[in-house]
């Protein structure tokens, strides 16, 4: 039986990279990234529905990317 366990900690450790790449970042870089990670995580979900998660995700991560943008852009005016 194979364990998990290397795959369990390559995900930690993604995310805490992830995580402390975020630190110097204005508010405006991080709603854009965080925004293109929801409509990542969305699109990879419903794209899964049709058979293509990879195109989900990438159109997800675009539309959900220009959303944080702008949202930030209308908050700081």
């Amino acid at each position: 039986m194979m364990t998990k366990k290397p795959a369990r900690i390559a995900a930690v450790l993604a995310l805490g990279v992830g995580l402390a790449g975020c630190a110097g970042m204005t508010e405006n870089q991080r709603s854009t990234a965080t925004g293109a990670g929801i409509g990542a995580l969305g699109g990879a979900a419903l794209g899964s529905l049709s058979g293509n998660a990879g195109w989900g995700a990438l159109i997800g991560a675009g539309v959900g990317g220009v959303s944080g943008y702008a949202i930030s852009n209308s908050r700081q005016r």
